[in-house]
């Protein structure tokens, strides 16, 4: 059975290729342009994953994840943080809750074996009950 990854990304480029590149992984994918509409997806769909921008309009990255982690409808899905910030920021998001991290660049465009790489370890991690990182 195909696994679901929500991108919540307002970057339509970056949404774009992830997409595409995750569906070709064999992945099924579901797009959210805002942090708003992001909120509504998870819960709609509870995919098995949440690539999660932290620059969004209407509700921030930060708050998207807060109040996934608070719900219990979506608090077990891991959510990977995607975001141009200084990976120094990785710390604080595992401890709100974000699974992993990857830095978006302009590099990070052009290939994206990296990230369908954390997604399947992430999901495996996942599967496996293994704890999340202190």
């Amino acid at each position: 059975m195909k696994k679901t990854v929500l991108i919540v990304e307002d970057s339509r480029m970056m949404r774009t290729v992830t997409e595409r590149d995750l569906a070709r992984a064999g992945y099924c994918v579901i797009t959210a342009a805002d942090g708003e509409q992001g909120l509504r997806c998870a819960r709609q769909n509870s995919p098995d994953l949440i690539l999660l921008d932290m620059l969004l309009p209407k509700v921030a990255g930060l708050d998207v994840l807060r109040a996934l982690k608070s719900e219990a409808q979506t608090k077990a899905i891991p959510v990977i943080v995607l975001t141009s910030l200084s990976s120094s920021n990785a710390e604080k998001l595992v401890a709100d809750g974000a699974a992993g991290f990857y830095e978006k660049s302009d590099e990070s465009l052009k290939n994206t074996s990296k990230l369908v790489d954390l997604i399947q370890s992430t999901l495996a991690k996942h599967a496996s009950g293994e704890p999340k990182p202190a």
